[in-house]
């Protein structure tokens, strides 16, 4: 198994702001994609440990779809939320407050299927919209 894949970014909003938009399903449809031709039509989201979240990931026009899906393993409040993806990969995301910024960094088991600099830059595509819709909106 390869070592996992790191992604970050640093967020100018408080950590309440970035923590609900990460979290809220009213959120996560608006900054959820890796290009501008991709959307999450839908979300849903449980945030406690031994649930579960569900992100319907889709081309804009209709020619691709997929369900991203996982389980909590960990979650602590304004810090870390840790998951395990539904073939078994792990993630973690970990919040640090800086003064009225946020720092977020995001680690990943990769798969097996695309290269690690594909995953990388798609999870890093993904955490910048996020951080432009949280510190836009």
């Amino acid at each position: 198994m390869n070592q996992p894949i790191t992604v970050e970014a640093h967020i100018e909003a408080p950590i309440e702001k970035v923590w609900t938009y990460w979290t809220q399903p009213e959120h996560i449809m608006n900054w959820n994609a890796a290009s501008d031709d991709w959307h999450t039509p839908y979300a849903e989201n449980n945030l406690q440990i031994g649930q579960s979240f569900l992100s319907r990931m889709a081309a804009k026009d209709g020619s691709a779809s997929f369900d991203f899906k996982g389980t909590y393993t960990a979650i602590v409040h304004h810090q870390l939320i840790a998951y395990t993806m539904e073939d078994g990969r792990k993630v973690r995301i970990e919040f640090e407050q800086r003064e009225q910024s946020t720092h977020v960094t995001e680690q990943f088991d990769p798969e097996s299927e695309n290269p690690i600099e594909l995953q990388e830059a798609g999870w890093q595509a993904i955490l910048n919209h996020f951080k432009r819709y949280t510190e836009n909106h």
